[in-house]
């Protein structure tokens, strides 16, 4: 059956001949042989492994030639695919033995029986094909009788069908015999490309250009190939041709392909992956890659293509030092993507972070998972014990310069107060984060006199755990000014035992006895909760979960508010693009109400009352938390794997020209 437009230009150069494929119907391999053979299908999946080549006495069954032919696999009446029909001709080679080893090539066990020429030759054939990224192995069983083997002489061949393939891929197959004959063949192939598609760069756009006949109407689809489970689309539309589509170089990662197919009966669907090697892609591909906390003991790695690497934990204190990797005692963990990945931790802490590197041992992603939800780094160092034979254990604390030996006259932080720590470590006042039988790793606090900030409670609804994350970075950020940030998402384990409605009390009551603020984070979960409060004036009955601090914080703002005294206690903040401070309840609107990150200085400095700084130092603050909160920011408002506006893969992409 003819094979419509859309593989015409399968022949050599532009111009279009009528190419006519053989239609195989059924997703089942098959096999037939030359008249006179008889053949059959063992298993067409096997391992690839040929094995030693050890020369079989007697005649056998060699390979002469390879010979392939492009065919159409349809498992639906219009949804076909390319397949490559693989023929290896046979011929003998060899002498017959005496007559006690005939069983062997399927004659009679008893040699005065029947004379070893009379019997029928049998064999085993191996096929090998290899298409990145699939390779396939498939055994087929051939017998030729005796009246056919001529030695030295062809006996014809056996045809399988069918290994399928992309079109424009390289394809490798290799074929031998068992008994073996010390003879293999290699065929490696270049399947038909397309002429008409081409990908071309122009700056900081790639281009795909379809130069298809004019009105001839096509399907195009973007998609992440997965090496584990289905492909990821990305973006699909009908056009009708030419086009020229236009992609930012940003949306480039390696498993990016595309499909097109014409919009036909019996189309086939040719898939290519162009960006593989592009250093871009790879670099891309990095960018958007996460790290995601599933428990306090269990994470992945979030990636739009595999991605195998290696991860280690390393200690992060604040002040913006490197961290330091963990390594050893911890040692390096390979790390796939969508793979869950434990340490071996008793305790977790928010200055531990994961390190992860790709092959080549380049730091690419750094992330202190458990701070977004145990708060921000603390001013705490690692020590680290080592025991030896005979009870003998040493202790190092972890900083900058090395791991610091304690006790010790160095004059490095640690070592001025190692006196100190050594007392906290045996009084039981670090927390023990890793135990083995070679030692163990315990976080001590280091905030000797430490400064005191204003308090801050942090209010908000948790609408979706992507605006948690969120509110974490917001909270972690305004711990680095002198502010005391206390927020339910740190506080879970005690909201529990106690209840929201108790916890939040506790909260407020301190706060205001220490002249704090209470910031008031909207979302549209917030406003429709204030909102129905305002019409209802209850809540309903049982609705507090046993996390939900900003429906039980509402008996008492809602007073506060109803009877002034919310100005100079209550502050109130929206983020940009989520929310606008019109949208929330007048009454709440009598207290000031900052859209953030734009107005963070104004934020900050309500926040920091009365010792606001100058407005030249607000403005810096205002910078560092902002830097801070923009990764959580995209992260919410573009999550990975998802195209920001105005991208190629967004509205208007395949738009012609």
């Amino acid at each position: 059956m003819p094979v419509p437009w859309f593989l015409l230009s399968l022949a050599l150069g532009r111009s279009p001949i009528v190419l006519s494929l053989e239609r195989l119907v059924g997703p089942q391999d098959t096999t037939h042989c030359s008249p006179g053979l008889s053949c059959h299908l063992w298993d067409s999946d096997i391992l690839c492994l040929p094995g030693d080549i050890v020369p079989a006495p007697g005649p056998v069954l060699a390979p002469t030639h390879l010979q392939t032919e492009l065919v159409l696999r349809c498992r639906k009446e219009t949804y076909c695919d390319l397949c490559v029909r693989v023929a290896v001709h046979l011929a003998v080679h060899g002498h017959w033995e005496e007559p006690e080893d005939e069983e062997k090539f399927g004659g009679a066990a008893d040699s005065g029986v029947e004379e070893p020429r009379n019997a029928s030759l049998q064999a085993q054939v191996v096929l090998s094909f290899q298409a990145y990224p699939t390779a396939r192995c498939v055994l087929l069983e051939v017998q030729v009788p005796a009246a056919l083997v001529q030695f030295g002489q062809s006996v014809g061949s056996v045809v399988y069908d069918c290994f399928e393939a992309a079109l424009g891929s390289e394809v490798r197959i290799w074929s031998y015999t068992q008994p073996r004959y010390e003879k293999e063949l290699n065929l490696t192939q270049q399947l038909p490309a397309l002429p008409w598609l081409n990908v071309s760069a122009d700056g900081d756009n790639v281009h795909l250009v379809l130069n298809v006949s004019e009105e001839q109407h096509f399907g195009l689809s973007l998609y992440w190939n997965q090496v584990q489970g289905p492909p990821k689309p990305r973006w699909h539309k009908n056009l009708t041709g030419p086009q020229i589509i236009t992609l930012n170089h940003t949306d480039l990662v390696p498993c990016l392909c595309i499909q097109v197919w014409p919009l036909e009966p019996d189309s086939v669907r040719t898939n290519i992956c162009p960006f593989r090697e592009d250093p871009r892609a790879h670099q891309n591909l990095w960018r958007a890659a996460r790290l995601r906390l599933l428990t306090l003991q269990s994470w992945l790695l979030d990636a739009p293509c595999s991605l195998p690497a290696e991860a280690a934990l390393c200690w992060q204190a604040p002040g913006g030092d490197p961290c330091q990797p963990l390594v050893p005692p911890l040692s390096w963990e390979n790390v796939t993507v969508d793979k869950v990945l434990e340490f071996p931790l008793l305790k977790v802490h928010p200055n531990l972070c994961v390190q992860q590197v790709n092959s080549w041992e380049k730091l690419q992603l750094q992330e202190c998972l458990w701070a977004d939800s145990l708060g921000p780094l603390k001013d705490d160092v690692l020590l680290l014990e080592t025991r030896g034979p005979q009870d003998n254990r040493s202790l190092c604390a972890l900083e900058p310069s090395g791991c610091t030996s304690l006790p010790s006259k160095a004059s490095t932080r640690a070592a001025r107060l190692g006196e100190y720590l050594l007392q906290d470590l045996q009084s039981g006042q670090c927390l023990q984060l890793w135990d083995d039988d070679l030692g163990a790793l315990w976080a001590c606090p280091m905030d000797k006199s430490a400064a005191r900030g204003r308090a801050a409670l942090l209010l908000y609804s948790a609408d979706d755990s992507g605006f948690e994350r969120l509110v974490g970075a917001l909270a972690s950020a305004l711990c680095q000014l002198p502010l005391r940030v206390a927020v339910d998402l740190w506080s879970r384990r005690e909201m529990s035992a106690q209840g929201p409605v108790a916890w939040f009390h506790a909260q407020r009551r301190q706060n205001l006895q220490e002249g704090g603020v209470v910031v008031l984070l909207f979302s549209p979960g917030a406003v429709a909760l204030c909102s129905e409060w305002l019409q209802e004036g209850v809540s309903a009955p049982g609705a507090h979960g046993p996390h939900d601090a900003f429906r039980a914080s509402l008996s008492c703002v809602l007073p506060d508010f109803l009877q002034g005294r919310a100005p100079g206690r209550y502050v109130g903040a929206c983020f940009d693009r989520l929310l606008h401070p019109d949208s929330v309840p007048a009454l709440f609107r009598t207290v000031p109400v900052f859209s953030l990150p734009s107005q963070l200085p104004d934020f900050l400095g309500a926040l920091l009352q009365p010792r606001a700084p100058r407005p030249g130092r607000l403005q810096e603050r205002a910078e560092q938390v902002s830097r801070a909160l923009q990764p959580a920011l995209d992260s919410y408002f573009h999550p990975p794997g998802t195209p920001a506006p105005g991208r190629g893969l967004g509205p208007g992409a395949g738009d012609g020209t």
